[in-house]
């Protein structure tokens, strides 16, 4: 069971490793293309935050919202490899933040045809997100060893 479990972590992992992989190889000086795809979207996003919950978010420079997306990323997916508690919740801020606003499938009228893949983009990081709320809470069932009480023996 270790090692199917290992394995298991790293296949899961391996989506998160090379995306950041790929994310930071294309940085650059500008943020790369992700910085492209990533800002109509916040923007579009902080409007609907602005709009129906009258919050303004603060100004945020979106090539260090995609560094730390890299950070996220690569960090937690490393630590998630060793059956990490943190590295599945660095995973699961990344999911969190990220996935409502680059799959904003909510933008889109049904009949659209960008609608589709962007919806289902959204549901498999919401599936993601649930293997991972589901990892920390099978973490977290299972008691720690007790320690091994040593028995000292009474002289007189």
């Amino acid at each position: 069971m270790g090692f199917a479990s290992f394995f298991g972590r790293v296949l899961f992992s391996s989506v998160f490793i090379l995306s950041a992989w790929q994310m930071l190889n294309e940085f650059g000086t500008d943020g790369g293309p992700a910085v492209k795809q990533f800002s109509p979207k916040y923007n579009l996003f902080k409007g609907h935050v602005t709009n129906s919950l009258g919050v303004q978010l603060p100004p945020v420079e979106i090539k260090h919202l995609v560094a730390a997306a890299i950070a996220l990323k690569g960090v937690g997916g490393i630590l998630f490899i060793f059956g990490s508690s943190f590295g599945a919740s660095l995973l699961l801020i990344y999911l969190a933040i990220a996935t409502p606003i680059l799959h904003d499938f909510y933008n889109y009228d049904i009949e659209k045809p960008q609608f589709m893949p962007a919806f289902s983009e959204f549901v498999q990081n919401l599936a993601l997100f649930g293997a991972l709320v589901f990892f920390l809470g099978m973490k977290n069932s299972f008691p720690k060893k007790p320690k091994k009480k040593v028995v000292k023996t009474k002289t007189n």
